[in-house]
């Protein structure tokens, strides 16, 4: 095995780094070249390292050395992958500079290159963190980018297989950025960066009419979400071939109106229906509405008198019926810690919590006294809005509880659908509660109109920071693509100074508005 001093890659001349001849040839060393071998065996009968293109790289993980200065393995450029062996691999130190290199092979096997993939490789390990990445050539990540052209992203929501992705569940929209391809694969660089730097929640970036870049934590998260996306790209595929829409909910027939950019396709149907007339001019829908719950979908009275009083009264049956298992006691542990700073704070109607010797009874008592307390108190906080929806799952799936939505909101949520917008769902409210009261509701299932839904955890509601994150996780081109309807003043006013657009929603029971708020306020969604 060749140990050069100094290697030139991809036009720039990279130094050896100080790792040691014994750590090259040591045991983490040799298994992950052979994993790197045994992987491309796989994905070339997956279709993906086909005809010399594709790579992997990953890094030797020791739990001795950080993983930023980890010894990163890498498979060469131009060769046959399913017929590579662990000692074609290089060797790279944690800052890209090649530290060992292959023997060359006699004809007719090219001399030895580092992957042309390389530096998107590095930008992926250095932005990323990643443990290892993978670049797919698979029909599928190239044929997905290919059915809308000028799209700069792939959508899809509501599909088994998005659970695979990192943060992303089954009612969550998946977002990947696709970029254009370029003539040489290190020319890529550039917009990979700008695409992870856009997209902070994206794990994956596919190039047009080429393939994807994939990357997680380690291989085994590399490889799951690889298998995930293209399993995902499979089927919008297939979906587009029936005529059905994958990027919506419920994954329906693709409809001719789409979105805020098909303007001319709204005023013909509304000059159909004789509302106008042929010098109309109609501002563009918005791109996605994200909505508030209390106060603008649903009735303050119905959260105040029927959901709050719920969990209040059956907080302690709840913890006695469920108080092993593993979830009870999830929602035990961020009770206990909430309570521990509300007690450092002062807060009124925080006690303490029993150590577990106490026996379960006190403890549970102790628990029902703070919950009950920070019901009162309608505090916005993980630990109850976590515990409220394991609460209220309850009383939905023994049909004690029953969503209650205005009248006019299953009319606009399907307008809405029909039209190709993408709605969200932003509450206090831990998204089990959303999707628990918007799949339980009155009109039947609403979530089939729904793409996602935000709580707490992307930040408080009155936080112009929260708005900006919704923003990057939606990947909208500009913040007022997005409409954000609340009842709340404070609300609005941090999301407009995010960029979106808001609109406040006056309801009845609704608290009163400050005076000369600015804001356009709707007693309905269908005035929208």
């Amino acid at each position: 095995m060749a140990v050069p001093t100094a290697v030139a890659v991809n036009g720039g001349l990279l130094k050896m780094g100080s790792v040691s001849q014994a750590y090259l040839e040591s045991k983490a060393v040799k298994e992950t070249r052979s994993l790197i071998s045994e992987l491309c065996r796989q994905f070339y009968n997956l279709g993906w390292v086909s005809g010399t293109g594709g790579s992997i790289t990953m890094k030797v993980h020791d739990s001795c050395i950080p993983k930023p200065q980890q010894v990163i393995l890498m498979s060469p450029s131009g060769v046959q992958k399913e017929r590579m062996e662990p000692d074609d691999m290089y060797i790279l130190s944690g800052e890209g500079s090649i530290i060992s290199s292959p023997s060359p092979k006699p004809y007719p096997h090219k001399p030895p290159k580092c992957s042309d993939c390389a530096p998107l490789f590095m930008k992926a390990y250095h932005m990323r963190g990643a443990g290892s990445v993978i670049h797919s050539h698979g029909i599928e990540s190239c044929l997905v980018t290919m059915i809308n052209p000028l799209s700069k992203e792939f959508r899809i929501t509501h599909m088994e297989m998005i659970k695979g992705i990192q943060g992303h569940g089954y009612y969550d929209e998946l977002v990947v950025p696709i970029i254009e391809n370029t003539a040489y694969e290190n020319e890529l660089t550039d917009s990979l960066v700008k695409a992870i730097e856009a997209y902070p929640k994206t794990t994956a970036v596919l190039v047009r009419n080429h393939g994807i870049y994939i990357w997680g934590d380690s291989w085994i998260s590399a490889k799951t979400q690889a298998e995930c996306y293209h399993y995902l790209f499979d089927a919008a595929i297939k979906l587009h071939q029936l005529g059905l829409d994958w990027s919506t909910p419920d994954h329906g027939p693709i409809q001719n109106v789409k979105g805020f950019s098909s303007v001319h396709s709204r005023i013909n149907v509304s000059m159909k229906a004789g509302t106008v007339d042929s010098d109309y001019k109609l501002e563009p829908y918005p791109r996605c509405i994200v909505l508030d719950i209390e106060g603008t979908t649903t009735p303050i009275s119905f959260v105040m008198d029927v959901l709050f009083p719920y969990a209040r009264d059956n907080v302690g049956r709840h913890l006695s019926a469920t108080y092993d298992t593993a979830e009870t006691q999830e929602d035990i542990k961020l009770l206990r810690s909430q309570v521990e700073d509300d007690l450092k704070q002062g807060v009124t109607g925080a006690v303490p919590i029993p150590l577990e010797d106490a026996g379960k009874e006190a403890v549970i008592a102790s628990l029902v006294a703070n919950v009950e307390a920070m019901i009162k108190a309608d505090r916005k906080i993980s630990a109850l809005k976590q515990l409220q929806g394991h609460i209220w799952r309850t009383g939905f799936e023994s049909n004690e509880l029953e969503g209650v939505v205005f009248d006019d909101v299953p009319e606009a949520l399907e307008k809405w659908h029909s039209l190709g917008i993408k709605v969200y769902i932003y509450s206090s409210g831990s998204r089990l509660a959303q999707r628990l009261i918007f799949g339980n509701t009155d009109y039947g299932d609403l979530r089939k109109y729904l793409s996602g839904f935000f709580d707490t955890a992307v930040g408080n509601k009155r936080e112009t920071r929260s708005y900006v994150e919704i923003t990057e996780s939606l990947g909208v081109d500009k913040p007022s693509d997005i409409l954000f309807l609340t009842d709340v003043y404070q609300e609005a006013t941090a999301a407009k100074a995010a960029g979106l657009e808001a609109i406040i929603s006056v309801r009845p029971g609704n608290g009163p508005l400050p005076e000369n708020h600015g804001f356009k306020t709707i007693n309905s969604f269908l005035e929208i």
